[in-house]
């Protein structure tokens, strides 16, 4: 009878964290952009900031550049300095596919497991965007140069606080300078 009660109890107490979460998670505003041209969109870009995550944890002078393949979908390269812009180079390969849904793609490092990408928000001429998933544990500022402008940051930063997402939890990554 108790360990009955126990494995009720504990089923119980994990259903409720499924629906639990974060309490911000409801109120964020995960809406993608209207308008994506994609040739426009392809090309390298440098991680300013994002939260962290295990497969970014340590990186610095981060960078993602997308490029069309044979087959229609998008190749993904991403790079980053372990520990410091001076440390190994870390390089993952993947592809992301468009969706239904304009600024949603799905992008895979393995095999045929997809995570959500979400573009939130886009420069007019593609110069920054603000990428997100459906999870609140995803986010990331992006940037076709090192670094932006005071002016643009703050921008930027308006941006993710009108959402909802905590500014807080931001890393800043380091960049290597333009020559």
């Amino acid at each position: 009878m108790i360990r009955k009660i126990k494995i009720i109890l504990v089923l119980f107490l994990f259903s409720a964290s499924c629906f639990v979460g974060n309490g911000n998670a409801q109120k964020m505003d995960k809406s993608t952009i209207k308008e994506l041209d994609l040739e426009k969109y392809l090309g390298t870009w440098y991680e300013i900031a994002r939260y962290d995550h295990r497969f970014e944890r340590g990186l610095q002078g981060v960078t993602a550049t997308y490029s069309l393949r044979e087959d229609g979908k998008i190749k993904v390269l991403n790079k980053g300095y372990k520990e410091s812009l001076d440390g190994k180079l870390d390089v993952a390969e993947g592809k992301a596919k468009l969706t239904d849904e304009t600024g949603k793609l799905k992008v895979s490092f393995f095999w045929i497991f997809y995570a959500d990408y979400y573009i939130l928000e886009l420069d007019k001429d593609y110069q920054w965007a603000l990428v997100g998933s459906k999870s609140d544990n995803y986010l990331w500022i992006l940037s076709r140069t090192p670094k932006l402008s005071q002016e643009v940051k703050k921008h930027i930063i308006n941006k993710v606080e009108e959402r909802g997402y905590d500014t807080s939890k931001l890393i800043w990554v380091e960049q290597k300078s333009e020559k």
